[in-house]
């Protein structure tokens, strides 16, 4: 059996177009067996010194630990890691460290395997997904925001999910009435049939009222959810907006663990959509112990694929065998983690997400654009 030989952690930066150029920043992991099979993960730290501390976590404390036991005994190697952590982690720099190495564990088991990662997840539970253009709204003036999400319809997207109160040049984030108005010409603009969601996020600070009100009149213009309204962790705010709207609402993102992602839906229990990053909740493994609360809860689960394409591969195996999921986000710009990262971008077809069908992942990363990238 081919053990792990070899851990390493590359920090990189990138422009990102989805946001003026923006400066953005994660970890690539490669884990090495003793026989020479290559994996390939992501921690998606973001920050610069949450990429340093996660680059530490990895080079001086879960390599040493991880290093010579078997590749393919993947749980193993997870609960390992987290016994590890036990006082720093449970969340948070932590998290993000294992993900990393816990999705390169299984891109190896898969190329040992010479199967795809869907297949060692109990095969596909749906044979493809539609395509969603999940960008910022973040263009000069009503009109160009509206015609740019226009574009992405044309391109062949059936979906978006547009996130408010980011940088640049639009106002469209924290004032209610601007916010629906936009809502309503896109609305207007691409038909009754077009799928929006909408994403509040983290830039906007609204009371639980505001976000009522606010969900009630989106509610009205066919949005299909409505996410982050409020403060992740104000679980009153939450149950109240629960009570006070049909819309569907969704959440997740910012949570690390299966137990995060428990107390939210046994507790909290007004969340019908759940974000989940496998670059942030403890990797494949960690993802399929949340998709399987979903499962028993009837929640569905949405892949949060805004990174790399390492990421992204892995999001859309994750998706593609869950029985949860609806839509398969794409960055709808061109950035060089997508397009350069790996041998053959992952796209859309038709308006659809397809399987990728190569062992492992069923990429091959360029390490000659991983060195490119690399914060030195």
């Amino acid at each position: 059996m081919d053990k792990i030989a070899r851990i390493e952690a590359f920090p990189i930066h990138y422009p990102d177009p989805n946001d003026f150029n923006t400066i953005r920043r994660t970890v690539l992991v490669r884990v090495e067996t003793d026989h020479g099979v290559t994996g390939w993960g992501e921690c998606i730290a973001m920050w610069p010194e949450a990429c340093r501390a996660v680059v530490t976590i990895i080079g001086q404390g879960l390599a040493p630990v991880l290093l010579g036991e078997p590749a393919g005994e993947i749980e193993a190697n997870w609960t390992k890691a987290r016994r590890h952590v036990w006082w720093y982690g449970e969340g948070g720099i932590a998290s993000l460290a294992i993900s990393g190495i816990d999705m390169a564990l299984w891109d190896i088991a898969g190329k040992i395997a010479g199967k795809p990662l869907y297949a060692l997840l109990g095969g596909l539970r749906q044979d493809r997904l539609p395509a969603n253009a999940s960008s910022h709204v973040n263009k000069k003036g009503q009109a160009a925001c509206v015609a740019e999400v226009v574009g992405f319809f044309e391109a062949g997207f059936r979906s978006c999910k547009l996130g408010f109160g980011k940088k640049g040049e639009s106002n469209i984030g924290g004032d209610p009435h601007t916010d629906v108005a936009f809502i309503a010409a896109l609305r207007e603009a691409l038909g009754d049939d077009a799928g929006i969601l909408v994403d509040i996020g983290n830039g906007v600070r609204w009371d639980a009222d505001t976000a009522i009100s606010v969900a009630n009149r989106m509610h009205a213009l066919g949005i299909g959810w409505y996410e982050e309204p409020l403060y992740a962790t104000d679980d009153a705010g939450y149950r109240k907006l629960r009570a006070n709207t049909d819309v569907r609402l969704a959440s997740g993102e910012r949570e690390f663990t299966e137990t995060g992602y428990r107390r939210q839906m046994e507790f909290v229990q007004a969340i019908d959509v759940y974000g989940v990053d496998p670059a942030r909740v403890e990797g494949i493994t960690g993802f399929r112990r949340v998709d399987a609360l979903a499962s028993h809860y009837d929640k569905t689960v949405n892949a949060h694929a805004w990174s790399t394409a390492i990421t992204t591969a892995a999001s859309l195996h994750l998706s593609l065998a869950s029985p949860n999921t609806e839509i398969f986000e794409f960055k709808p710009f061109p950035v060089v983690v997508q397009d350069d990262l790996v041998a053959e971008k992952i796209w859309h077809r038709d308006g659809w997400a397809y399987p990728l069908h190569g062992p492992g992942l069923g990429i091959e990363v360029q390490e000659a654009v991983v060195k490119r990238l690399t914060i030195t």
